[in-house]
């Protein structure tokens, strides 16, 4: 069995920042990509940022030079600082990870979701 488990959503002024965790755990061998993903009320879900193992990351058009995003291989951890906030970020953030079990098997793995509303 595998968890991912997010906290730091909240309640924020435009311009403001957030910090959202994600912790893995488990049965894991190793994770592959992690990642974060919103999903902002009647619309779909869309990648915000993505972290290989190596710590290469990438940026959605809408939050580059706002937001960064680090991992922490050794405690299986995933860090977005969401830095100028806009009323636009208000969406339910989920952290997103490319597990790797015992067996050498990769699985996808999803956390419940964070809820981050930025207020105008």
């Amino acid at each position: 069995q595998v968890q991912l488990v997010e906290s730091g959503g909240g309640l924020v002024q435009a311009g403001g920042s957030l910090r959202l965790s994600c912790a893995a755990s488990g049965s894991i061998l190793s994770i592959d990509s992690m990642g974060w993903y919103r999903q902002a009320p009647g619309k779909q879900r869309e990648l915000v940022a993505p972290i290989t193992s190596g710590s290469s990351t990438n940026f959605a058009d809408s939050v580059k030079g706002r937001f960064t995003i680090s991992r922490d291989n050794a405690k299986n951890t995933v860090t977005l600082q969401m830095n100028s906030l806009k009323p636009e970020d208000t969406a339910i953030y989920y952290c997103n990870a490319v597990i790797r079990n015992y067996q050498g098997r990769a699985f996808n793995y999803w956390g419940q979701g964070t809820q981050v509303t930025v207020s105008s």
